[in-house]
């Protein structure tokens, strides 16, 4: 989906602090952000407005966050002095490094930007660095904040578990308009983007130019990869127990590997449940999972993976496996999706409506609408298949469930039936919703639809005629389409 922006500039004052005028090299970015309805699927949510200072680049394109442009149905942008207004389009987007590139839409708008100095890209920075974080004012005058780099993190910032370098600067922030996310300068070039600010413990997270140079490489062709992953998941090998079981020696450090991810770099590599993790591309893991990084101390060991690495790449693995040290190379891969997505922005959720009953392809973000303490509330059959999606992975590439009964004469006595996960319609096996759609299309001898369920009574029966006359009576009381099959 092409997005399309207007993007502002910003008042031309010199930013003396800088030690250079970056002012024409910033622009402001608002943004009209409108989700799906997790639980009515065939709507939308209210619409919610961002406004944030975005960094012009060398080659006239817009570095920003990716939490700017999701979900987004119209931005707009203007500059501070209210004159220029800028169409523009999203060249290429990463919600999991939270980072977005875009770029104008028009001739005026590459002309415009033409006559901006582009921001350089900075190298690494140094503990105890010093960088500057730019605000615009209403006023369209410059507010520069000094900061220092007090650490180096592996963080998610916008997608949880996904996680990304990140850098904590300690900085004393004033309150200022377009502020959501913020360009970080160090000595007059881009150093990273603010994503976060804590005014108690005054640090805000940046993210590092390393990911940032990845991400700007990555996009350069047009056709946009991503970032790679191994595809595991792992456990700590603290427990002194835990090491004897695994054979472990004491100068080793490591991680289990719990799980091997469908379809990932690590099960075409032949990684297996069981092995230990002690080194990547030569460099030692300990027993949290941390390997030392140059200039920044410990680091988690993905960021050799995610901050290192471009798919396709090949990287060395130390691993233990019933006691004995091996050595297996791995090509790097992107993440399979799984069939419960961690994330579904600018994708129209898919669903079908049949009779009353509303069916649904299970998603994180659907469970994280149960409100923060999710974990929680949501339902406990759903939680478990989140957490342990591969004892539901065979014959499926969604997890179809039932997320509504709309009381209607074709559901009765099934109105409280919500959260149940579907298996099987008309004896047919249901991988995903279009296959869902199919089995429903094909009329049963008897007239009657035979679900099969995961939860009692584990067969539920809807009557074919009845279940059509609901549908008509839905669509005729407003319910805009009873399917959508495609994202």
């Amino acid at each position: 989906m092409k997005l399309f922006l207007t993007i502002a500039v910003a008042a031309s004052t010199s930013l003396s602090l800088l030690g250079a005028d970056l002012s024409d090299s910033v622009i402001r970015v608002a943004s009209t952000i409108q989700s799906y309805n997790p639980s009515q699927p065939w709507d939308k949510n209210a619409t919610s407005k961002r406004k944030a200072l975005a960094a012009v680049l060398a080659n006239k394109q817009v570095l920003t966050t990716a939490e700017m442009v999701a979900d987004a149905n119209f931005i707009q942008l203007e500059t501070t002095n209210g004159e220029s207004l800028i169409p523009a389009h999203v060249v290429a987007v990463d919600y999991e490094a939270n980072l977005a590139l875009v770029e104008p839409s028009t001739e005026l708008g590459v002309a415009t930007l033409a006559e901006m100095p582009g921001l350089e890209l900075s190298g690494p920075a140094h503990l105890g660095d010093s960088v500057d974080i730019i605000q615009v004012q209403d006023n369209g005058m410059p507010l520069i904040t000094e900061g220092k780099v007090q650490g180096a993190e592996v963080t998610s910032s916008f997608v949880p578990g996904h996680f990304f370098l990140t850098y904590v600067v300690k900085a004393s922030m004033q309150s200022a308009a377009n502020s959501f996310t913020l360009p970080v300068a160090k000595d007059g070039k881009l150093i990273g983007i603010l994503t976060s600010y804590s005014a108690k413990d005054q640090l805000t997270d940046i993210i590092s130019p390393e990911i940032i140079t990845a991400f700007l490489k990555d996009a350069a062709d047009g056709n946009y990869a991503g970032f790679p992953t191994l595809g595991i998941a792992t456990t700590r090998t603290t427990d002194v127990h835990f090491r004897d079981w695994l054979k472990l020696p004491t100068d080793k450090g490591g991680l289990y590997i719990t799980r091997i991810l469908r379809n990932s770099a690590a099960e075409a590599a032949g990684l297996k449940q069981g092995d230990v993790l002690i080194s990547i591309d030569d460099k030692p893991l300990d027993r949290r999972g941390n390997y030392q990084a140059n200039g920044y101390g410990q680091l988690y060991w993905s960021n050799l993976i995610r901050g290192s690495q471009a798919v396709g790449s090949t990287i060395k693995l130390g691993i233990l496996r019933d006691g004995e040290e091996l050595e297996i190379e791995a090509a790097l891969a992107r993440s399979p999706e799984g069939i419960i997505p961690s994330h579904t922005y600018d994708k129209a959720p898919r669903y079908l409506v049949k009779g009353g009953l509303v069916f649904q392809e299970l998603t994180k973000s659907y469970l994280e609408a149960f409100g923060d303490d999710w974990v929680t509330r949501a339902p406990l059959n759903l939680l478990d298949a989140l957490n342990h999606p591969e004892d539901y992975e065979e014959g499926r590439k969604r997890l179809v469930f039932i997320s509504a009964a709309i009381p209607t004469p074709a559901t009765l006595g099934y109105e409280s039936l919500r959260s149940v996960i579907v298996e099987e319609v008309n004896g047919k096996k249901i991988e995903d919703i279009p296959s869902l759609i199919a089995a429903f299309e094909e009329v049963p001898e008897n007239g009657i639809h035979v679900l099969k369920i995961d939860e009692k009574p584990e067969t539920i029966y809807l009557d074919a005629k009845a279940s059509d006359e609901v549908d008509s009576q839905l669509l005729q009381r407003g319910l805009p389409s009873l399917s959508r099959d495609s994202e």
